[in-house]
């Protein structure tokens, strides 16, 4: 694409990324990480795009985490070989999982419970394979895992280790997502580290190999001090930011790489509204910020330059239309003049995933020039 080409010519709504704030974010995670003597293994569902993927690897990470088994393909088609599966795997699934493996993708996969465990095993045994698996770990109650503590545990790690498959042990931190002081999110980074390194501890004391100890999500990867007997740390919202990690604390909304162009349609002068075309189907339905200090509502109005209007908010949404209005309520009676039809506008995201997954290419920009387009992908 020729790099003048200026953004203002796009139609909206067009996904937007700067990219000097992602380089900035890779660094920084891949730094922090590094520093602590892990691997970063970034979770690669946040841009599902290779050029972005490329990128991290490029900083120094070495292997990737997905959310998909479509992800494992075409990452794996891309030259990536070492691949986990973080989601709890079905059995619907072990073919393709094996398959992958036969192909040569070093896939590994994770499990929470003896029935999950039983079906990776028999597969493996009935065919001949190996399926390096991970038990899931519940570190705070957020969602999957087993409890630290639980002698489920061992029992799962025996089912998998008959098999050749017990890999190690892993977790993810989702309840730091509610947290937002540094010495909540630094408890948090620790909580996570001691409830899978205890889990480790049971499967070796249990005579039970433990190669792998992962753990991972990006408040507490950016929060830890320090991780002694963990390998690998996972995080993948950081290469975007978005509101929700800002209201965290753990970047500053000038780190937001991602945002969303979309034009002024039309107005209610008598209700305030400013109406544009960024409806919920181009900013997602989530509303992370709704029970932070700062509600966002659909996301953050900034310029088309990317100057904040902090005034503003998208405070309602229907599927192709954003309700932009006053955050104070007031109706100034100047509203469509200052903001007259086809006026461009910028949104920041709630939830840089969601509002990625609505597009299937990012505009790579430097300014007001697009100097790129990069493609992305979704779906199972």
């Amino acid at each position: 694409m020729n790099p003048s080409t200026d953004l203002r010519t796009l139609e909206t709504p067009a996904l937007l990324l700067e990219r000097a704030r992602m380089d900035y974010n890779i660094l920084r995670m891949q730094s922090q990480v590094s520093a602590l003597g892990c691997r970063l293994r970034p979770h690669v569902k946040t841009s599902k795009s290779w050029p972005v993927v490329r990128a991290q690897i490029d900083a120094g990470a070495a292997s990737i985490t997905v959310s998909t088994l479509k992800e494992a393909e075409q990452f794996h088609a891309a030259g990536v070989r070492d691949i986990l599966y973080a989601v709890a795997l079905a059995p619907n699934k072990i073919a393709h999982a094996l398959d992958l493996r036969a192909r040569g993708c070093d896939l590994a996969v994770i499990v929470d419970s003896v029935a999950s465990a039983s079906a990776v095993a028999e597969a493996c045994n009935g065919t001949g394979s190996r399926l390096p698996t991970l038990i899931e770990v519940d570190s705070d109650g957020h969602r999957s895992g087993v409890k630290p503590g639980d002698p489920v545990l061992v029992e799962i790690g025996c089912v998998l280790h008959a098999a050749g498959c017990l890999a190690g042990v892993m977790t993810h931190a989702g309840g730091s997502y509610d947290l937002d002081t540094p010495g909540a999110l630094q408890a948090m980074a620790a909580q996570e580290r001691d409830a899978v390194l205890a889990c480790a501890a049971a499967l070796r004391t249990a005579r039970l190999p433990c190669e792998r100890v992962s753990v991972g999500s990006t408040p507490t990867a950016l929060s830890a001090t320090d991780l002694p007997g963990v390998t690998e740390v996972r995080a993948g919202v950081y290469v975007f930011f978005d509101l929700v990690m800002a209201g965290i604390g753990v970047c500053a909304q000038d780190d937001i790489a991602l945002s969303v162009l979309t034009s002024v349609i039309g107005h209610q002068a008598d209700k305030g509204w400013i109406i544009v075309d960024a409806g919920w189907m181009a900013m997602s339905r989530d509303r992370g910020t709704a029970k932070q200090k700062v509600d966002h509502g659909y996301g953050a109005i900034c310029s088309v330059d990317g100057r904040p209007l902090p005034a503003l908010w998208m405070g309602a949404a229907n599927q192709e239309h954003g309700i932009v209005s006053m955050r104070d309520g007031s109706c100034p009676s100047d509203l469509p003049g200052r903001y007259p039809i086809g006026t461009l506008l910028r949104v920041l995201p709630n939830h840089a995933c969601a509002t990625a997954a609505q597009y299937d290419a990012y505009r790579v920009v430097e300014g007001l020039s697009i100097v790129d387009t990069w493609p992305r992908f979704s779906g199972w």
